[in-house]
């Protein structure tokens, strides 16, 4: 991903906010099992799932 536009980079929809999230270099190499935009969201599924 060198070398490319900030419009240009993919992106994908967070399943807990809704809100959409593009590619950071820090998950380059982790780009196709990232599903949360953050950890508070990965939090938040994990307090749903459990009924808490």
């Amino acid at each position: 991903m060198k070398n490319v536009k900030k419009q240009h980079l993919p992106g994908k929809v967070c399943p807990v906010c809704q809100r959409p999230f593009t590619w950071r270099k820090k998950w380059e190499k982790t780009w196709e099992q990232v599903r949360y935009c953050s950890k508070r969201c990965s939090g938040e599924r994990k307090r749903s799932e459990h009924g808490d």
